[in-house]
């Protein structure tokens, strides 16, 4: 399956998060805290200028700086 950052996903697309790349110790853990789990399903909601927004598939919303959105791969 092919890995894209989610940064490059548009609105309305899903996907699953494969792993976290590049990030140092801490983008790492916070990503996982907030449930960027590997296997977890996401669905953008918003993609243009500004923070990248996303559903987890537990309902939560949760709004990422472009940085950190570049840093998950997802497939």
């Amino acid at each position: 399956m092919e890995q894209i950052s989610l940064i490059r996903l548009k609105a309305g697309d899903c996907a699953r998060v494969q792993r976290i790349v590049a990030g140092g110790a801490n983008a790492t853990k916070r990503l996982y805290e907030m449930g960027f789990n590997t296997g977890a399903r996401v669905k953008v909601l918003k993609n243009d200028l500004g923070p990248l927004i996303v559903a987890l598939e537990g309902g939560n919303k949760i709004a990422l700086g472009r940085g950190l959105a570049e840093k998950n791969a997802c497939g």
